[in-house]
């Protein structure tokens, strides 16, 4: 895991990131829905960060930021030129497409020459478990499935910083157990990631850093343990007054 942050610059700076999104309200009005309010941590080189919080509480959308498919409307990011990889379930492969085509396409989009894709593929095939499906359209993939080819992807892009949304509990275990033993393997290697998870045992298990995000702010950040002790202990207050 990484060292101490003390003496590094991050790699990415979120000051008092903000963004809204515009929805209808009537007939003819519209208004504004804050998903993100006031988001500020660093990410150093190496870091395995976390992200917990509840549902709708912004931590998807963060990562889509990270990711720079969408630009916030307020506050600021400071990145090195670092590149990122997203793997989401939610964005989805071209369900047309085979999902050896996909292969092809995912990695062309992550930055990866097609000869680099081609020489991986064998290898991205076989992580993926998926054998003769791999050559039919992935609009007849089960959600594991797509999970199985976007993770075999991902984990081959050369991108600095692996952005994980909540995918790590879908699947097989046997699957599970796989994919948990490379990222383990990755992070002891220094690749930088950054996992979206609802789960406390994974991110005790494999993030050494963590960042609370509560109704679109980050309301803290720290080590695993500590963060995650406050956490556990709001989320247990929050159960008994129901």
């Amino acid at each position: 895991m990484t060292s101490s942050t003390e003496d590094k610059r991050p790699i990415i700076r979120l000051k008092n990131i903000g963004l809204a999104y515009s929805i209808r309200a009537g007939f003819r009005n519209r208004s504004e829905v804050w998903a993100l309010k006031d988001i500020s941590f660093d990410l150093f080189k190496g870091d395995s960060l976390g992200v917990i919080g509840g549902n709708g509480m912004g931590k998807t959308t963060l990562l889509k930021v990270l990711a720079g498919i969408i630009s916030p409307d307020r506050g600021v990011i400071e990145a090195t030129g670092c590149q990122t990889t997203l793997l989401s379930l939610a964005l989805g492969f071209a369900p047309n497409l085979s999902g050896r085509e996909n292969i092809l396409l995912s990695g062309m989009m992550m930055g990866l020459d097609r000869q680099v894709i081609e020489g991986k593929m064998e290898g991205i095939i076989e992580f993926s478990e998926l054998g003769e499906s791999i050559d039919r359209p992935v609009s007849t993939y089960s959600s594991g499935m797509k999970l199985r080819l976007g993770f075999a992807v991902a984990i081959e892009a050369e991108g600095d910083v692996l952005l994980i949304d909540e995918v790590l509990g879908v699947g097989d275990k046997a699957f599970q157990a796989k994919s948990s033993k490379v990222l383990h393997e990755m992070i002891q290697s220094d690749r930088t990631v950054v996992i979206v998870s609802h789960s406390v045992a994974t991110i005790r298990s494999l993030c050494d850093r963590v960042v609370w995000i509560h109704q679109g702010e980050s309301i803290c950040a720290g080590d695993t343990e500590s963060i995650l002790a406050r956490f556990e202990e709001e989320s247990a207050g929050r159960t008994a007054k129901r």
